[in-house]
């Protein structure tokens, strides 16, 4: 496995301090929302039980930036995942917004490919830099939840007029999501 498909390695010792394995220092919360916002998958573990720990620090994150003022997620959103573990077969809304984030990676990363693959400019000398500072763009408009997007394949590049349909379909998945998010409210 390449070593950026590993998750980082970050053990907790007794003193409750975070170890980065990789780089073989002490780091910080913000230290691991930013490897988190460059795409890095992150595990914790507690040296001494080997417990996971991830959920736990992650959520601690998500609180300590809601803290400070920095709106994460909407209250009604807070609200439906308070509800929805009160609830009998509550158990549903972790899938479901798992299911949210993976229909959203996947469709920005067609909306890249769609970009690249039918575009004339991608002939010009420079594109692959603009390219860059575009995928660089979305991921901070959406809070670094983008994956890294490959080039498209000769096959992509083959299949021409599916634009449109590609479009139309992640209008659908979309308004589909939309539909969803509101019977929960």
């Amino acid at each position: 496995m390449a070593e950026q498909e590993k998750p980082l390695l970050i053990k907790r010792y007794a003193s409750r301090r975070l170890y980065n394995t990789e780089t073989s220092d002490y780091v910080t919360l913000e230290d691991i929302a930013g490897f988190i916002r460059e795409g890095r998958e992150v595990q914790i573990v507690d040296l001494k039980s080997g417990d996971d720990l991830t959920r736990q620090y992650l959520l601690q994150i998500i609180a300590e930036h809601e803290s400070r003022g920095e709106n994460v997620l909407p209250v009604t959103v807070l609200n439906d995942l308070v509800r929805s573990y009160m609830l009998p077969g509550g158990g549903m809304m972790p899938q479901f917004l798992q299911s949210s984030f993976d229909m959203l990676r996947e469709n920005q990363a067609k909306m890249m490919e769609n970009m690249t693959a039918m575009n004339p400019m991608t002939k010009m000398p420079g594109f692959e830099a603009m390219r860059a500072q575009q995928q660089a763009f979305l991921k901070a408009m959406t809070g670094g939840i983008t994956r890294s997007w490959s080039a498209p394949d000769k096959e992509d590049a083959e299949r021409g007029g599916e634009d449109t349909e590609d479009l139309d379909e992640i209008k659908k998945q979309l308004a589909d999501l939309q539909n969803k998010l509101s019977k929960l409210k």
